[in-house]
């Protein structure tokens, strides 16, 4: 270890994080003098001793240190209150564990991690637990009492099983098992009645094993779920251990635990023997995910069970293919005839790929890299005399190697596995690098396995540009030109959440330019809506032309600011303001009038009424006087038609009001022309003639109604006498139309004689009189109305003679 550490680790409060993470230690934390000279003091060191960061503590006592998933340390307080800080020593924010934990004080905690994330589990000085199952989500939980407990228990532990967190405690020989709404009395099976008061327990990495120290030196293992048990060891033990924990590795059938006491560590399991350690200094477990890391003052070590692959190739005296091969491959290098030899025997058990295999495996699980190499050289020996061997699992197993030996140098300090390198994923390993602001590194991994750009190198530079913005020591004008010229335009940066982290460290004019380098105006306005910076934001949305974005600030105005100032805003940006009209259209029509009278925009408060009048108002009079508001105001605008328009709309439903009335049949609503003629439908010539003179219908249009009205009703007899009343302004051909179209030819008759003569060819083929009509167009000269005739004519004999009569005249007309 790089640390030269004066204390003895039992005298620190010591806590370290799994997968090769930190250790944080908090020394002269049980000295009582308040002093300053005497204040504790929080250091995080690297898992090779290498110091990251210290600070004096200034806060209330603590009880617990923890790591977080995400390696935030959490030091929980007697007063119940938790403070976080980064790796680097820097709080960020506290969270309290409830009124009743600062009455009654912390006793002892435990942090612990499930699917969940990361909780808090503790015990008050009135012997009740609470706990919190995620520390980002807080939701504090208090679990039932326990019957009977007035002292500290003996020992307890946190359980996760099926999606639920419980806790086990002993008090004596008696197991409880807390869950959310009981408390339950639990005995562990096969247990012997002899074996003594529980005083030490611990559970697997994965919360599926337990084990159970007690005072006659007993250990039992088994399943979590009390269950099952898995075997039983007695030591010679009795004092209670400072520590247990489990030591096992995915998928292996061996369970053991591994005990220590001062300077010395037990190792038990399935067997009636045990292995035991003698050491030097005092140490501290660390329970990992295959194994046990072991760190003393001066060393730090890992505890594991051999892998099977290791253990096949290595162990003496071993034929096993990987041992054989690795052997053929150590010759060759010598020029001695015994590599074909080895390799010849491995080639005849047909073993040669499971050689290979074996030896590919036994490297991941290497720490040395000398012999990563000879197990690596072996394999690439041995693919050579296959034909078939894929190549995916060596090159992947020498590129993760290369990740792991560079991230296990002392100076980086993170001794992770090869299991726990897949458990964590390269995603995760890249983020703790980028926490300790191993920039270079991290890009240099991401090159190097050719991660994509989200994956990889732009994450990296994206959380290095957060690191930039949090540095006081340089302008905002510096700093933002130096993240955009590390960054450019690379893909996947996005310079939105690098401002938003500039506004977090209180840099807000930082965040500003940071966002000028944002390409995508979605990101930009609503950081700086955040930020107080509305006008700005509204002229990024108008400038990115998404109204769904100029809607979002507008809106967001319309609350932020008092009803004139948003008014007068919206006065500066035509754009915005077109916009939120169409909104108030749809939305807010009041507002939308209130808009035009602060224009004085008289047309468009005339059209608003005019709407109103139609869409808002249900009975007559306020239908009236919405269209007179209507009128005044286009006399204001100077719109002499619209004005006039609406006055005759004004006189028209009076009118129709009175219709109503007398004649007891529906006519608001409809159009001046619908309601003349409906009343001629009705048979009221004398109301419609009144319309036709009070809204001055021009005749052709009035003659144009009333005939069709007639001819509709098959008022024959009144439509003769109306076309006598005098000279009709329409002539006489639409007489006979509308005749036709009802199916009365002998009416159609007596117009057709009184039709202009330019239009008798037509009325006489209207009414099917083709003699008639081709005597007219005779008479006319005019070859276009006789083709016309003759277009008309069929082979009927009764048509011979018509066309005979055409061919006659067409013939004397060419002579001429």
């Amino acid at each position: 270890m790089e640390w030269e550490l004066k204390e003895d680790l039992r005298d620190c409060l010591v806590a370290a994080a799994p997968y090769g993470g930190p250790i944080a230690l908090l020394k002269n934390n049980f000295r009582k003098e308040k002093s300053p000279s005497s204040r504790p003091l929080l250091e995080i060191y690297s898992a090779s001793g290498v110091l990251l960061a210290n600070i004096l503590w200034k806060s209330g006592q603590v009880v617990q240190l923890g790591w977080t998933a995400s390696e935030d340390l959490l030091c929980i307080q007697e007063d119940g209150s938790v403070l976080i800080y980064n790796l680097f020593c820097e709080f960020k924010r506290h969270f309290s564990m409830g009124n009743e934990v600062l009455q009654n004080h912390v006793l002892e905690a435990k942090v612990f991690h499930t699917e969940f994330g990361t909780g808090v589990a503790i015990l008050t000085g009135a012997h009740r637990f609470s706990l919190t199952t995620n520390i980002d989500e807080l939701k504090l939980r208090r679990m039932p009492e326990v019957p009977g407990l007035q002292k500290l228990p003996s020992c307890w532990a946190v359980l996760s099983r099926d999606r639920v967190t419980i806790i086990l405690l002993a008090m004596g020989q008696d197991l409880y098992l807390l869950d959310n709404t009981s408390c339950s009395v639990v005995t562990p099976p096969g247990m012997s009645p002899h074996a003594g008061a529980c005083v030490q327990m611990a559970v697997s990495f994965n919360y599926r094993y337990l084990a159970l120290f007690t005072d006659t030196g007993s250990i039992w293992m088994g399943m979590s779920s009390l269950k099952e048990k898995l075997c039983e060891f007695s030591c010679d033990f009795r004092s209670p251990p400072r520590q247990m924990v489990w030591c096992t590795r995915p998928r292996s059938k061996q369970r053991a635990v591994v005990v220590a006491w001062d300077r010395r560590l037990l190792v038990a399991g399935n067997s009636k023997e045990c292995i035991q350690f003698v050491l030097d200094e005092d140490s501290y477990l660390v329970p990992e995910l295959d194994g046990v890391r072991v760190f003393s003052r001066s060393t730090h070590e890992f505890l594991h069970e051999i892998p099977e692959a290791s253990e096949e190739i290595f162990k003496i005296a071993s034929m096993a293919p990987g041992a054989l091969l690795l052997e053929a491959q150590k010759e060759y290098e010598k020029e001695s005839q015994k590599a074909d030899e080895y390799l010849r025997e491995i080639k005849d058990q047909k073993l040669l790929s499971e050689a290979v295999r074996q030896c590919i495996e036994a490297a991941g699980f290497e720490h040395e890299p000398e012999t990563q190499k000879s197990l690596l050289r072996a394999a690439s020996f041995g693919k050579c005399f296959l034909d078939k061997f894929p190549p995916e699992s060596f090159v992947r197993t020498c590129r993760d190697l290369r990740v792991l030996n560079a991230i296990r140098d002392y100076q980086i300090g993170i001794p992770l596995t090869f299991a726990q390198y897949k458990q964590l994923t390269i995603e995760v390993l890249l983020d703790r690098l980028v926490l300790r602001r191993l920039y270079p590194l991290a890009i240099k991994i991401c090159e190097y396995l050719r991660l994509s750009e989200f994956q990889g190198v732009s994450r990296v530079l994206a959380h290095w540009a957060c690191y930039k913005v949090q540095q006081k020591d340089k302008s905002d004008e510096e700093v933002a030109h130096a993240i955009n010229q590390k960054l450019g335009d690379t893909p996947g940066i996005s310079y939105s959440e690098i401002a938003a982290r500039a506004y977090e460290c209180g840099r807000t004019e930082l965040a500003i330019k940071l966002l000028e380098y944002e390409p995508r105006s979605g990101e930009q306005v609503p950081l700086l809506l955040k930020m107080k910076k509305s006008q700005l934001a509204l002229n990024k949305a108008i400038e990115s032309g998404d109204t769904d974005l100029v809607y979002t600030v507008v809106l967001h105005l319309k609350n932020e600011l008092n009803r004139g100032a948003f008014f007068m805003t919206l006065q500066k940006q035509p754009v915005a303001l077109s916009l939120y009209r169409q909104f108030c259209k749809h939305q807010e029509l009041e507002t939308l009038k209130d808009l035009y009278n602060q224009d004085d925009d008289h047309q468009e408060l005339g059209n608003f009424h005019v709407h109103s009048s139609y869409s808002s108002e249900k009975r007559i009079e306020g239908r009236v006087a919405a269209l007179q508001n209507a009128m005044d105001e286009y006399y204001k605008a100077k719109n002499e038609f619209a004005a006039k328009a609406t006055e005759d709309q004004i006189k028209l439903l009076r009118a129709q009001r009175r219709l109503q009335d007398d004649l007891d049949k529906p006519y608001l609503d409809y159009s001046l022309h619908d309601t003349v003629y409906g009343l001629i439908l009705d048979g009221k010539h004398k109301q419609a003639e009144q319309l036709y003179r009070d809204f001055r219908i021009p005749d052709r249009r009035f003659w144009w109604l009333k005939i069709s009205a007639l001819a509709e009703r098959e008022d024959w007899e009144e439509l003769e006498k109306f076309s006598k009343s005098k000279k009709s302004p329409i002539g006489y051909l639409p007489f006979v139309e509308v005749c036709m179209k009802h199916h009365n030819r002998h009416e159609a008759k007596k117009y057709a004689a009184r039709v202009a003569p330019e239009q008798r060819v037509k009325a006489h083929i209207l009414v099917g009189d083709l003699d008639q009509a081709a005597d007219a167009a005779i008479e006319h000269k005019n070859e276009n109305e006789m083709n016309l005739v003759l277009s008309k004519c069929t082979a009927v004999t009764t048509d011979s003679s018509v066309v005979e009569k055409i061919n006659r005249a067409k013939a004397q007309i060419l002579k001429k």
